[in-house]
């Protein structure tokens, strides 16, 4: 077929869609790179996408691609690791309408959920029944129901629950030829009565169980005797002497870890376990991996409910990262790697003396150097680590990765330290190292080879190292993929691992749901070459862009995009990022989907489309600027020095807008409008002004311009005598441009708690950081007002007197964006020599250096932490300083971004956005604590954005603070 044909096909195919579906349908170029990849090695473009409201448009897609002879694609979150959520199909994506949990069963233990539900979503709904759905994969924040079944997903607790397949009741599908079945444990009687029917449904109730009895000694020869074993479709479970006694009753099971290949999941009725009442946690510290794997085998008889490996370069990569360097509080010394053992008991006495029981007895049989003890609230740092190890691993920077081609296989775990050993020796025979991590308790480990997929080397490196691993896992009865599924990675090495009679018979089973081979073709059998459809393969360039920021760190402006691995962490539910994506829910408006668009761009898979595109500038519109993907994302991607590079470019192709020059000198404006007020403030209330704003500039009409201060803050400090209280020394106070000439408050209260702490402040008077210029793309203003701050900074930094600031998004810029705007040591200096006002106090009362005096003031205070401070430094130290006064109650919000966001929230453009961003979480959060709460944040943005979203006024941090200082 011609391509002209086979674009108007297409059309065609898209049309009659349109006609039949209620849901999106969208087969615009933008569309297809979205879901080109997951978070996989490959990348294959479909032929469109379609978003189902429902069971009658899943039907309607099913009957038209039949008709057509069309491939699809079910698809939930896009985490998949081995290729199994891409294809040239018509992708169904079930995360975006399909997601609801429809009932819940708290007697009987289950739930009957949409296949677009995300796992961590129904367990909040189940959570206050004290029940859980067992399978826990550590992707559990964004992978989805219907992801689960298709890759029979197990998770850290698998040691006690098991896999998904032991958790699925029922399976509402739709069929390859657009009619529906229901599959369900059948007795004998309406077993047979299936057999004997007409249609599809009948045919597959034949063949497999005939597939199943014919094949039943080569099932039982061949298929491995472990529990984690999810490659291959699920045979051994139909044969008349399965371990499940079903003898093939319950054909849900056959379509768990099915890939999506059989048939397509409309709703699932899934079995509920209970919540464990208490755990505890120990951490044992190896200084040899091998060993840690053979210690499960000594610590398996005193029943655990999960052992977590995780290997030194996990552990190496977590102490460079930005956000998750916090984590590591727990480890002792450089392990080479660690255990993370798990127990649950009735009562903290009882799950904690099980951590001590084990702790005694790895102290006498000489089981690791250390053993750490763990209770309460301090837990969840090894389990973030733990489940951030994908990330983490993949946040090497350079094209060599740590890659998912052998990293789910599963052995018996009493055979696994010979195992590791011989992969070991596997990878270092092929020049290159790996990172370790996985479920050690039921020996299913995640091993990824450092492979550089650009080069012909690197390709033939990876099919030689997984040749020979594949002929390890036979040597050794294991399974290729313990969890991940088979996919195009390991499907391609079916045949080999279950021999031609089973591979065969796979074939049948296929064509028994599937006869015209349209439901995810080419995965788990008959898949193309691993080396094929690959995201980064040979030959893989991309265009080179001259940065204005030092992207040198990740080698050049295309390696911070190609740090996206398509993990989907900016999906997950709770957390900061990605508040458009929160907002929207469109994929295109996650952290993920701009860097797929951006890579496509980049890389020529979007024709015709450059750096300074249309396309782009409308998926990057709605990026914050939050930077919470520089932190919370763990292979680091920063969204926001990507778009500000972007921007730059963009507007020197297109100009800028008045609206953005003026918000880019808000400095200025601000300055101007002190000096005139209070006349300056009436105009800007009068109705006309905000009608100009409004049509003129795109300031949205329920906004208003935050009031000018008649006495500057620089006016106030010139008209005082200092009050210092000891003798601290010297601090440069950062007075920013909202401190002077807004908000003088905050400077004034600032001034008056350093002084009594016994500080002498100094006013910096700099010019704007000019973060606003860098949000609009006026780099080389911004490098002018970065090179002038840091020259005038710098005499302070270099004695040692400390720059505080009390605006995140000011202050943060001297340490985030000053050494990649003048890349010198100056910049450096300034950076590393810049504190937050709340993060100073805060690290001179740890070091028992902090001299203030506290009133006996009560109040209860509700703080909401900026989101440049929450990514770069974290909120501990804002909570920690408030906590200070003695009759102070003080609670953090647990809530992301507020939505405003600088300009953001100004434009009327990004109105609606911006309030459904604040209404998520942020608005009733402050909204449902009495009036007698005060509410204390540190951002301007955040302060302007409350006063407008909420009945309540909250004040900065340190004026709250002063309050209740003598």
């Amino acid at each position: 077929m011609t391509a002209s044909a086979r674009v108007k096909e297409h059309e065609e195919l898209a049309r009659e869609l349109r006609k039949r579906v209620a849901g999106p349908v969208r087969f615009d170029s933008v569309s297809r790179v979205l879901y080109s990849t997951d978070a996989s090695i490959y990348q294959m473009e479909p032929i469109g996408v379609v978003m189902p409201r429902s069971r009658e448009d899943v039907l309607a897609v099913m009957e038209i691609a039949a008709g057509r002879g069309v491939p699809v694609l079910p698809r939930g979150g896009g985490t998949s690791l081995s290729g199994q959520a891409v294809n040239h199909a018509i992708v169904m994506d079930f995360s975006r309408h399909m997601n609801q949990v429809l009932e819940v069963n708290a007697d009987e233990r289950w739930a009957r959920v949409q296949p677009g539900v995300v796992l961590d979503q129904l367990n909040k709904q189940v959570a206050p029944l004290g029940l859980q759905f067992a399978p826990d994969p550590t992707t559990a924040n964004r992978a989805c129901i219907g992801g689960a079944i298709g890759n029979n997903t197990c998770g850290t607790h698998s040691v006690v629950y098991g896999k998904t397949i032991d958790h699925v009741l029922e399976l509402q599908t739709v069929l390859s030829d657009g009619t529906e079945a229901r599959f369900s444990a059948v007795d004998q009687a309406t077993l047979e009565a299936k057999v004997a029917g007409v249609g599809l449904e009948a045919d597959i109730y034949r063949r497999v169980r005939q597939i199943a009895q014919e094949n039943g000694e080569e099932i039982a020869a061949r298929y491995p005797k472990i529990m984690r074993r999810v490659s291959g479709y699920n045979l051994d479970d139909f044969v008349p002497s399965s371990s499940s006694g079903s003898g093939g009753l319950n054909m849900a099971r056959m379509v768990v870890g099915s890939e999506g290949t059989l048939c397509v999941v409309t709703e699932a009725k899934v079995n509920l376990v209970p919540l464990p009442p208490k755990k505890a946690l120990a951490v044992l510290h190896f200084d040899d991996l091998a060993r840690a794997c053979e210690a499960t085998m000594e610590i398996l008889p005193h029943q655990p409910a999960a052992i977590e490996l995780i290997g030194r370069m996990i552990l190496d990569r977590c102490r460079e990262s930005l956000g998750f360097a916090r984590l590591m509080r727990f480890v002792e010394g450089e392990p080479d790697a660690i255990l993370a053992i798990e127990f649950s008991g009735e009562s903290d006495a009882e799950a904690e003396g099980k951590v001590d029981a084990l702790c005694r007895d790895a102290s006498r049989k000489g089981l690791g150097y250390a053993c750490v003890r763990l209770t309460g609230a301090a837990q969840a740092d090894v389990w973030s680590l733990r489940t951030s190890g994908l990330g983490l691993l993949m946040s090497t920077r350079g094209d060599s990765k740590p890659l998912p081609f052998v990293e789910d296989t599963a052995v018996d775990p009493g055979k696994m330290g010979d195992y590791v050993r011989r992969f070991d020796e596997v990878v270092k025979a092929h020049g290159t190292t790996a990172g370790y991590y996985g479920h050690a308790s039921v020996g299913c480990l995640h091993i990824r080879p450092l492979v550089n997929l650009k080069t012909r080397d690197g390709l033939d490196k990876m099919v030689s190292i997984a040749s020979d691993i594949s002929d390890l896992v036979l040597e050794f009865g294991g399974s290729l993929s313990g969890e991940h599924g088979d996919g195009i990675v390991r499907g391609v090495w079916m045949e080999k691992m279950f021999g031609s009679q089973i591979y065969e018979a796979f074939r049948e089973v296929k064509r028994a749901f599937d006869p015209q081979n349209i439901m995810n073709p080419g995965k788990i059998i008959d898949c193309p070459p691993m080396t094929e459809n690959l995201r980064l393969g040979e030959g893989y360039q991309t265009k080179t862009i001259d940065t204005k920021l030092d992207f040198s760190a990740d080698h050049g402006f295309a390696g911070a995009v190609e740090m996206c691995n398509g993990m989907g962490a900016c999906r997950k539910d709770g957390g900061t990022m990605c508040p458009s994506y929160m907002a929207t829910r469109e994929e295109e408006h996650s952290t993920r989907g701009r860097a797929n668009l951006l890579r496509a761009v980049l890389s020529g898979a979007l024709p015709g489309e450059g750096l300074a595109s249309k396309k782009l500038y409308d998926a990057l519109d709605l990026c914050l600027e939050c930077k919470a993907c520089k932190s919370e994302c763990q292979t680091g991607v920063d969204m926001t020095k990507l778009k500000y590079e972007f921007l730059d470019k963009y507007a020197a192709a297109h100009g800028t807008s008045w609206r953005s020059r003026i918000f880019a000198n808000i400095n200025t404006l601000s300055r101007l409008g002190s000096r005139f007020a209070p006349l300056s403030n009436m105009a800007a209330a009068n109705p006309l002004s905000k009608f100009a704003l409004h049509r003129f500039f795109g300031v949205h009409r329920r906004r208003s311009l935050p009031r000018f201060a008649s006495q500057s803050f620089p006016q106030w400090s010139a008209s005082r005598s200092p009050d210092v209280r000891g003798g601290s020394g010297s601090v440069v106070l950062f007075n920013d441009t909202f401190m002077n000439y807004n908000y003088p408050q905050i400077g004034i209260a600032a001034t008056e708690v350093l002084e009594r702490a016994g500080f002498h402040v100094t006013l910096a008077n700099p010019v704007c950081c000019g973060r606003p210029m860098l949000s609009k793309g006026f780099l080389d203003t911004a490098r002018d007002h970065a090179r002038r701050n840091v020259d005038m900074l710098y005499s302070y930094a270099e004695k040692g007197v400390p720059i505080i600031g009390c605006e995140p998004s000011c202050l943060l810029t001297l340490r985030d964006e000053y050494p990649d705007l003048l890349s010198d040591d100056k910049a450096k200096a300034v950076a590393s020599n810049s504190y937050l006002v709340d993060e100073f106090l805060s690290i001179l009362q740890e070091q028992g250096k902090l001299e203030l005096e506290f009133t006996d003031l009560k109040k209860k205070v509700l703080f909401h932490g900026h989101c440049h401070q929450k990514a770069l430094i974290g909120s501990r130290h804002s909570v920690e300083l408030l906590k200070m006064p003695p009759g102070y109650e003080v609670e953090e919000v647990q809530a992301g971004c507020c939505g405003m966001a600088g300009s953001f929230g100004f434009e009327k453009e990004h109105y609606e956005i911006s309030m459904a961003i604040g209404g998520e979480q942020l608005f009733p959060a402050v909204e449902a604590k009495g009036d007698d709460w005060e509410i204390a944040v540190t951002g301007v943005s955040c302060r302007q954005q409350l006063e407008h979203g909420t009945s309540r006024r909250p004040r900065h941090l340190i004026e709250v603070l002063r309050d209740a200082v003598e």
